[in-house]
């Protein structure tokens, strides 16, 4: 229970359908001595316990607070500082959903006496219903709120132990539901951005996190003319176009992280355009990557139009994606997720575009 309508609802539904449901929230806050680190619009925020307590009171259940701050610093934050470190670009929730809420948490709700983890996430589960009775994920029912994107390292144990009973609803009968049930999280607003980022911009938590990653460098253009300095490859993506401060008379991107030299290489709009990308750690929900390459439809980022193309085994290792029209801005260290219809095949971390 992030302390949101979302999972407070969640929360509701369970306990309206007989389940005995048990209330957590996540301590997942770094220790930094930062008053700001109190963001409350933030998922699962310092503030949001007592909203979630007061849910849990409220539906009578009962409600505990976990400590996966170390968890969740070694596999969420570290990773997102040397990711970006790298050159790449990381999504930290995907990471959170890995190895946090289903994998972690799992372990504690068996010690709960829970046979389920439930979250207020818009996704669809079908238990046994996929090839030879496995578990499907599906795309939720609404288009505008589904997040079947960052769902994609579900395996079938996961998928098998998971519950997300919104699914099937929009976002407005969620409010609806909290408020016919009195819930004072109905009208909350949406939690924004990353959770464990206080800042609006990234290079403040760098500054404060992780100062040691920040090393100036140069920025050059395709023919290795230096035309202005970073303050460090981490603060830069794939297609960035604003805060570059390189005054270059027409529109420039970041077309490539160069992490090895610590260089930033800016280039125009149509070179930031990929036919393939190598994905490595894949996820493919029904377990073994088929033999033979797949038609399907790719998402290559969470807001991404997903777009047709064909996804097989690469030589390399991991799964080689080519796109039918090539696509703008395939940024490193996102992830690539692989639709049929509204059935989540799969995906796995963007490694290298051509």
């Amino acid at each position: 229970m992030s302390g949101g309508v979302d999972s407070s609802v969640t929360a509701a539904l369970l306990k309206q359908q007989g389940h005995d449901v048990i209330g957590v929230t996540l301590n997942v806050w770094p220790d930094l001595d930062l008053p700001e680190v109190g963001r409350e619009d933030a998922c699962c925020a310092i503030g949001a316990v007592e909203d979630a307590r007061r849910v849990a009171d409220r539906l009578d259940f009962p409600y505990y607070v976990l400590n996966f701050k170390e968890a969740f610093e070694e596999r969420v934050i570290k990773d997102f500082v040397q990711t970006y470190a790298s050159g790449r670009t990381p999504n930290p929730c995907i990471r959170c959903n890995q190895f946090i809420k289903f994998d972690a948490l799992l372990v504690k709700a068996r010690q709960l006496g829970a046979q389920f983890v439930a979250t207020g996430h818009y996704a669809r589960i079908e238990h046994g219903t996929g090839p030879a009775g496995g578990n499907r994920l599906r795309k939720a029912a609404d288009p505008t709120k589904d997040q079947s994107y960052v769902l994609y390292v579900m395996s079938q144990e996961r998928l098998g132990a998971a519950l997300m009973p919104l699914g099937v609803l929009r976002k407005e009968q969620t409010r609806q539901i909290a408020a016919d049930l009195k819930l004072g999280v109905a009208n909350k607003p949406e939690s924004q951005d990353i959770c464990f980022v206080p800042f609006k911009r990234y290079a403040e938590f760098f500054d404060v996190y992780a100062p040691e990653v920040l090393q100036p460098g140069p920025i050059v253009d395709r023919d290795g003319t230096v035309v202005g300095e970073h303050r460090g490859v981490a603060l830069h993506t794939v297609g960035q176009r604003r805060g570059l401060g390189v005054a270059t008379g027409e529109p420039r991107f970041v077309t490539e992280i160069r992490a090895e030299s610590n260089t930033i290489v800016l280039g125009t709009r149509d070179e930031l355009f990929r036919r393939t990308a190598r994905l490595d750690e894949v996820n493919w929900i029904e377990g073994e990557l088929p033999i033979e390459p797949v038609a399907a439809m790719a998402k290559v980022r969470y807001r991404a139009a997903d777009v047709p193309c064909r996804a097989g085994r690469s030589e390399e290792g991991g799964l080689l994606v080519e796109f039918d029209e090539p696509q703008r801005a395939v940024t490193p260290g996102q992830a690539l997720v692989l639709y049929d219809g509204d059935v989540v095949l799969g995906g796995g971390t963007i490694a290298h575009t051509r």
